[in-house]
């Protein structure tokens, strides 16, 4: 079932445009669009966080960053079906501050060693930044609009 894509917006690197027949968005250059990279990462978490120690200290941590990390693309999601500018630019900004909250967790993570691994964490916190970027560009792109 395909999803409309609201017109009302200015497009953005979040709005991708329609590929020929109406069929979805277009697929960028690098093979994704924003709402597959957000579940993908979503999903890169659920791993990290199923990796974390058995611990006190594990659980707490796998517990929050599981609802931080996994909440961008839901939230993204919902902005695609935003009642209004205003609504689509909110909905951004939750799965940005969402994303920022997990950049902290993935750095507690590092810092109190509870993943050997750094091959894990690295490429998750780069990432993170990188969506980060996309979220923030796009909300100050979003709100020229509102001017």
């Amino acid at each position: 079932m395909a999803r409309k894509r609201k017109t009302e917006y200015p497009t953005s690197n979040v709005q991708y445009p329609m590929s020929k027949g109406g069929r979805g968005p277009l697929v960028k250059e690098s093979g994704y669009d924003l709402e597959d990279r957000l579940i993908d990462f979503a999903v890169r978490i659920i791993r990290l966080s199923e990796a974390l120690p058995n611990t006190k200290a594990g659980t707490h941590v796998a517990g929050q960053i599981l609802r931080s990390g996994t909440s961008p693309a839901p939230n993204y999601g919902e902005a695609q079906s935003a009642e209004s500018a205003a609504d689509f630019i909110h909905k951004l900004k939750i799965a940005l501050k969402e994303l920022r909250e997990t950049l902290i967790w993935l750095k507690i993570i590092s810092r109190a060693n509870l993943i050997k691994s750094a091959a894990m964490l690295t490429p998750l916190m780069r990432e993170n930044d990188e969506l980060i970027a996309i979220l923030f560009a796009s909300v100050k792109t979003a709100g020229k609009g509102k001017a």
